[in-house]
């Protein structure tokens, strides 16, 4: 049971971690790219950037599943290698699923921000109030509208730590599941 809100703090972080990239990526790489789509070079380059929406779908199906064990349909992308170098461009950029791929993986920036908000109030947040009795001599701490400055203020604001943690092992594993249900439905939508 530890083991696995250790481990959805792991996924939390993980997924802010993961939203930030791809946002940074899809903004910078299709900005350029598209900018340069006047020229010849920026066709191939929006290309390759499409081409890495299948990749990191499948990293989020994988993470998914080694952090919340939801299983999920596998993303099946069709590449046409057969075809001119133009010919597979003008498939890749008219692709509706591509570009879908683009958006829900962009999305995932806002649900990263939750999840990191999440994880400091589910895990910091217990873990400074279980601290309290060693911390409150050295700090000036006022916690729910009480300064800490006595023993037993501090027993009782471990105690509400205690209690926040019991609480936040449940509530750590709903939003993991409910963010890898997020995922689940991102390949669901672009399966289809």
């Amino acid at each position: 049971m530890k083991s696995g809100f250790i481990q959805n703090g792991y996924f939390l972080v993980l997924t802010f971690v993961t939203g930030l990239f791809y946002f940074c990526f899809y903004l910078v790489a299709l900005s350029f790219s598209l900018s340069l789509s006047f020229l010849v070079v920026g066709i191939p380059l929006v290309t390759l950037v499409l081409r890495t929406t299948a990749t990191f779908v499948q990293f989020e199906r994988m993470q998914t599943k080694i952090y919340t064990d939801i299983t999920t349909d596998p993303y099946d992308r069709k590449v046409i290698t057969d075809e001119s170098v133009w010919a597979q461009a003008k498939l890749e950029l008219t692709d509706r699923r591509n570009w879908s791929a683009v958006f829900w993986l962009m999305r995932k920036f806002v649900i990263g921000l939750v999840s990191l908000v999440s994880a400091a109030l589910l895990y910091v947040a217990p873990l400074a109030f279980l601290l309290t009795p060693l911390l409150y001599r050295y700090i000036d701490m006022n916690v729910i509208f009480m300064h800490v400055d006595t023993f037993g203020k501090s027993l009782f604001v471990m105690a509400v730590g205690a209690v926040l943690a019991a609480i936040n092992f449940k509530l750590s594993d709903r939003l993991a599941k409910a963010i890898g249900g997020y995922t689940r439905s991102m390949i669901r939508q672009l399966n289809r």
